[in-house]
């Protein structure tokens, strides 16, 4: 099969100007056709590297494990490989250039730091319409000029076949995660010494992007978030609205105080607010790596590489692990991280000098198979690396869809991370709730909370 090579060099189409007009950036049905031929119909490419070292992409995973009863924990396909190799202090040189500057960070930071490298699995698989709609979108998605508006898009990834930074973000933003999704999690923010105290959220989520007839025009998705323990964060609540076009319709959210026991409007769910019980670790955009409208930045697509990234994560989701065994002073236990050679597309988000965001720069990487953001990292307004966030990822194959089962966001100056999505021993996500709008409103907030 013939590799496809995507130039590095693509021209950046951002255009600056405050209209919403629709921008020109659709690909020709030429172009077009070689969704399902030589790329993946989101637009990876089909063939393996040179090496072999990356596989060919021949659908991901396909059926789910025979013994496997949705609502379990998932299991792991790869339980009995061994690491083809470990990188640590010792040999991080030798490897640099399949890293990213975080990880190489890290792993100076911390002398007990390490990748386990395994063999590549290309596991990233959807559902038939996604990849339809995918290929459709292709000759008709746009973006309105400022970047921040998203229009004759659905379902599948918006543009497949990216002509700049700018789309390829879009494409993170709006990848699918199922139409509705409820789970239960945990989210640790550990001292240094590695003391922590859980956070448990419950979470429904109405993804109106990923249906074909949603119930409401010009939103993305709908939000809901609860804290049920500790008891003395218990009962609060955040709910959002996310729409298509966050300058033209900015984003809608809604936090229930359980001790005024009322539900009020509020702006400051946004770009680098401090997220809900985050201690200060986590901005409102780091959630799912990034999140919400893309306007503060430029975006330059830098093409792509082939990097040593967190996938399929599964030892680290196993119900067999208590959060003890995972939590670690200054990050996770890397023992039960897994790291895979991908491919990934390299993009650089840069502040434009009319913004505010803590973060004056980010290097995102996004894999070519699902355009999930699987490694970030931030750098402070002077322009020195401070946070380093990494997304591990599996196939949840009851859907199927690849996501992430655990971020974490380590800051590299205070010593900490944040770690978000911990469900070792929770109720495993439910992809198949029918949920509706009435239930995002803020009325049934005000309901809940009562």
């Amino acid at each position: 099969m013939k590799k496809v090579f995507i130039s590095s060099t693509l021209t950046a189409l951002l255009l600056l100007s405050t209209s919403h007009q629709v921008s020109q950036a659709k690909v020709s049905a030429e172009q077009a056709q070689q969704l399902g031929n030589t790329l993946s119909p989101i637009g990876a490419e089909l063939a393996g590297n040179v090496d072999g070292t990356i596989p060919a992409w021949t659908g991901g995973i396909l059926q789910v494990p025979q013994d496997y009863v949705p609502g379990e924990h998932h299991r792991n396909p790869f339980a009995d490989e061994k690491p083809l190799l470990v990188i640590n202090q010792s040999n991080v040189s030798q490897y640099a250039d399949k890293l990213s500057a975080g990880q190489i960070a890290m792993i100076k930071q911390y002398p007990d730091y390490q990748l386990k490298v395994y063999p590549t699995h290309r596991t990233a698989s959807f559902p038939k319409k996604v990849y339809d709609y995918s290929i459709q979108n292709s000759t008709r998605a746009e973006l309105t000029q400022d970047g921040a508006g998203l229009v004759n898009a659905k379902v599948g990834t918006p543009f497949p076949i990216p002509n700049n930074g700018l789309e390829a973000i879009w494409n993170h933003l709006t990848r699918y995660r199922g139409e509705y999704i409820s789970r239960e999690y945990i989210q640790v923010t550990p001292q240094q010494d590695g003391s922590y105290t859980p956070v448990k959220f419950e979470q429904e989520s109405l993804q109106y992007y990923a249906q074909e007839n949603p119930e409401k025009d010009n939103l993305l998705f709908l939000y809901k978030q609860r804290i049920t323990a500790p008891s003395n964060l218990a009962g609060q609540v955040l709910l959002v609205h996310e729409t298509s076009n966050q300058i033209e319709d900015p984003r809608r959210a809604w936090r229930y105080d359980p001790g005024r026991r009322r539900a009020s409007r509020t702006p400051t769910v946004a770009y680098d607010a401090p997220a809900l019980a985050s201690d200060g670790l986590s901005t409102v955009d780091n959630f799912d790596m990034f999140s919400g409208s893309p306007d503060k930045y430029n975006w330059e697509l830098k093409g792509k590489k082939e990097m040593f990234v967190p996938y399929n994560a599964y030892q680290l989701h196993s119900e067999q692990l208590n959060y003890d065994d995972i939590i670690r002073p200054g990050h996770i236990n890397q023992e039960y991280a897994r790291y895979e050679l991908h491919r990934v597309w390299v993009v650089e988000a840069t502040l434009k000098d009319t913004e505010t965001n803590i973060y004056s720069r980010r290097t995102f990487y996004l894999d070519e198979d699902s355009w999930q953001a699987l490694l970030v990292d931030h750098y402070d307004e002077n322009g020195q690396l401070w946070r380093v966030g990494e997304a591990h990822a599996i196939n949840y194959y009851e859907v199927p869809v690849l996501w992430s089962t655990l971020d974490v966001l380590h800051d590299l100056k205070a010593k900490r991370y944040i770690a978000f999505g911990l469900d070792n021993k929770e109720s495993m996500y439910d992809f198949a709730s029918e949920l509706t709008y009435s239930g995002f409103t803020a009325s049934a907030l005000r309901r809940e909370g009562r």
